[in-house]
């Protein structure tokens, strides 16, 4: 794996790590089935399989920040205004 990859996924983990630590159903269960979708992709080689999954990490980043925002939309809602 060429370096700057290297460097690109090891940044998608923190990233998903660090937003881990939000997740509904637990930061514990979060970081377990990070962690296996990651060792489960360890032996790829070919940079542009490399990409692909690196782009896909991308969009769940953009998934769980949906997700935050949502939930945090839905509790200021229900702390200002009743529904009649």
């Amino acid at each position: 794996m060429a370096k700057s990859l290297r460097g690109e996924v090891l940044n998608l983990y923190k990233n998903l790590l660090y937003l881990g630590r939000e997740y509904p159903k637990g930061a514990d269960y979060f970081r377990s089935r990070l962690k296996a979708a990651f060792l489960k992709n360890k032996d790829v080689k070919d940079p542009e399989k490399i990409k692909q999954l690196i782009a896909r990490g991308e969009f769940v980043i953009k998934e769980l920040e949906a997700l935050y925002f949502l939930r945090k939309y839905r509790a200021l809602k229900q702390r200002y205004y009743s529904d009649d």
